[in-house]
């Protein structure tokens, strides 16, 4: 599989291209970027070809695969293109800013027929696949709530690029950036959401959020709050779900639960084996046709959630999906 990489803005650029470079399946063929002079480092530091003719990459039919990890304004243009070149599709959350751009591109990515793959990939993680296994089988009862905390010290301890704090480009701060995973999570364990309410505020003073809370009622009758921020120091990520028959608790590595099936005790939650990151399942995908591992809908799904968290915090009014 050849792929071109679209926008080296992303601080995940580096690290997905090099999981190209080291799958034998895949191969990282050239860098396009807007911003000619951060692409060309890039694709220096990385032993690829640059180019500025982005027409040109697209109508390459050597090339079947893009990798998008532009500025998340310059998604729906990027995107579009990508898709109506029939270009294979990953790329960074999350999918755009506004809804009427995410339809465009779902709609796009439909029609190319291509494997489209957006990067969820706390959804590969050993604890949280145990936890939604759990979920499924039906042991914790009616689940009613679920709160993840997925923070860091990006912001307080001054080591985030000065480009994650400009609105324009990214649609928010926190919550847009890494607030994406509570989000994607909370809709994978509990599905579609009804209306949201938020809380956002600011510590260090950049122009967006940089500690956020997000309260969200599901469809189901379940509560799911979602938490993030860059202003937080030695916070592990935690995870809880709670039912009427038991609860999931995951702090770190570390996974228990308990409830009725247990006697009431906690017990250590088994793992399952690790499994490859979202990017190696996209090629996979491509290349042997297995399942890609999240859906154009769920994609669409996290700008839904995004831009009625954003318009709660803003007009201080629940938002009604």
């Amino acid at each position: 599989m050849k792929t071109a990489i679209i926008g080296t803005w992303h601080v995940h650029t580096e690290e997905y291209t090099r999981a190209l470079q080291e799958n034998p399946k895949a191969e990282p063929v050239i860098v396009w970027d807007s911003d000619c002079a951060r692409g060309k480092a890039f694709a220096d530091k990385m032993g690829l070809p640059f180019t500025s003719d982005l027409d040109a990459v697209l109508a390459d039919e050597t090339i079947d695969s893009v990798m998008v990890c532009s500025a998340t304004c310059d998604h729906p243009e990027l995107l579009l293109k990508a898709a109506n070149a029939g270009k294979h599709i990953f790329t960074e959350k999350v999918l755009t800013i506004g809804v009427e751009d995410a339809e465009a591109v779902a709609a796009a990515v439909k029609a190319s027929g291509k494997v489209f793959t957006i990067s969820f990939p706390h959804r590969t993680f050993p604890t949280l696949r145990a936890a939604k296994a759990l979920l499924d089988s039906g042991k914790l009862g009616r689940v009613t709530y679920a709160r993840v905390r997925n923070v860091h010290n990006g912001s307080s301890a001054n080591w985030l690029p000065p480009h994650f704090y400009d609105k324009a480009q990214c649609g928010g701060g926190a919550m847009m950036d890494l607030g994406a995973h509570p989000m994607y999570t909370l809709n994978w364990l509990l599905g579609a959401p009804k209306t949201i309410t938020s809380t956002f505020t600011s510590v260090t003073d950049r122009g967006v959020e940089d500690n956020a809370v997000s309260l969200i009622e599901f469809e189901n009758g379940a509560i799911g709050v979602s938490e993030t921020g860059f202003v937080s120091e030695a916070n592990p990520y935690t995870l809880e779900i709670s039912g009427t028959d038991g609860a999931v608790m995951i702090h770190g590595d570390s996974a228990q639960w308990g409830g009725k099936a247990t006697g009431g005790k906690w017990e250590d939650l088994p793992l399952p084996e690790a499994i490859a990151l979202p990017i190696h399942q996209w090629i996979d995908a491509v290349v042997e046709g297995t399942p890609a591992p999240s859906t154009i809908e769920e994609a669409v799904m996290l700008t839904r959630l995004m831009d009625g968290a954003y318009k709660a915090a803003e007009s201080g009014v629940k938002f009604v999906f």
